[in-house]
C-alpha cells in the first residue's frame, strides 16, 4: 500500500491548484504519483446509450472500459472510505487525497488569507504540516502555497525515502 496525503481545506483555498503543482515535481523526482478526489456530490462519468452504460445497466458491478494506454473503471463500492479505496493504487510509490478531512491519515491543510485563516484541522494529530500563502507561527512546518519544491521535499523525507 503506497503512503497517503491527504490535501485538505477550505471549499476554494487552493488544495486542487496545489495539488496541480505537487504532482509534476513528485514524477520529476521519479516517483509515480495517485490521486482520489472526494466530493460529497453524486456523480455520473458513463454516458446513457453507450456500451458500458448498458452494462451497468443490466446489472454489472464493475465495467471496464480499455483502450491503448488507459482503462477507466466504473465501480459499485460500499464506502467512500480511503481504506475501501487504497487497493486500487497498489502500482504508485505515493497517493494524494483531496478532502478526506476526517480520515485519520496525514494531512497537508491548505489556507489562504482570502478564504479564511481559521484551521479546519488545528487539533487532528494527523495534520503533518500547513500550506498557505500568509505568516502562520505554527508548531509545524508551514510552507508557501506556489512554492511546490519545499512541500515535495517534506512528502520526500517524510513519505518516499524511508520506504527505499
Amino acid at each position: 500500500m503506497p503512503p497517503i496525503v491527504s490535501i485538505v481545506g477550505r471549499s476554494g483555498s487552493g488544495k486542487t491548484t496545489l495539488i496541480e503543482k505537487l504532482i509534476p515535481e513528485i514524477k520529476r523526482r521519479g516517483y509515480r504519483v495517485g490521486t482520489i478526489k472526494h466530493t460529497h456530490h453524486p456523480f455520473e462519468v458513463d454516458q446513457p446509450g453507450k456500451d458500458s452504460s448498458r452494462h451497468r445497466a443490466a446489472g454489472a458491478d464493475t465495467v471496464m472500459l480499455a483502450a491503448p494506454g488507459k482503462v477507466a473503471m466504473i465501480k459499485d463500492v460500499l464506502s467512500d472510505r480511503l481504506d475501501a479505496l487504497v487497493d486500487y493504487f497498489r502500482d504508485v510509490d505515493l497517493l494524494i487525497t483531496e478532502g478526506f478531512k476526517r480520515e485519520s491519515r496525514p494531512k497537508i491543510e491548505v489556507i489562504r488569507a482570502a478564504m479564511s485563516a481559521e484551521m479546519l484541522c488545528r487539533d487532528d494529530p494527523q495534520l503533518i504540516a500547513v500550506a498557505t500563502d500568509t505568516n502562520l507561527k505554527l508548531p509545524l512546518p508551514v510552507f508557501a502555497l506556489d512554492n511546490p519544491g519545499p512541500i515535495v521535499d517534506f512528502i520526500e523525507q517524510q513519505f518516499l525515502l524511508a520506504r527505499k
